[in-house]
């Protein structure tokens, strides 16, 4: 079931960005290596790509919906197992997972017709 707005999405993105690009210092992981890097890194692509996407909240509409909400599970996906992947599981895990997980399910609740197309569609 598909109840999230494209607009609701986008402000999603760019809050869990921040919160990704904060989360070493805030949840107190930070030591310079994967463990901190990786949110990080996931944060500043989540910027990136939201900005360019065909969404309410984008600033150049290059990416189309789909394609934004695939990158976002595949980086949930990746951002979840990134303390087994990089082995750093012994020294944090819960907030990769967590972030990853609420990625995924995001993505798979949101609807892709942005709210401007669906207003198009229904003047048709």
């Amino acid at each position: 079931m598909k109840f999230i707005s494209t607009k609701t999405h986008g402000f999603l993105d760019y809050i869990v960005a921040i919160l990704l690009i904060a989360a070493p210092w805030l949840f107190g992981f930070y030591d310079g290596g994967a463990a901190s890097w990786v949110p990080i890194g996931f944060g500043i692509a989540t910027i990136l790509y939201s900005l360019i996407t065909d969404y309410e909240l984008g600033v150049s509409h290059r990416l189309n919906m789909s394609t934004h909400l695939t990158l976002d599970v595949l980086s949930g996906f990746l951002l979840a197992l990134s303390p087994i992947l990089l082995s750093f599981s012994d020294h944090v895990w819960l907030p990769h997972v967590i972030v990853g997980l609420f990625e995924i399910g995001t993505a798979s609740m949101t609807k892709i017709v942005t709210g401007a197309n669906a207003k198009g569609f229904a003047n048709v």
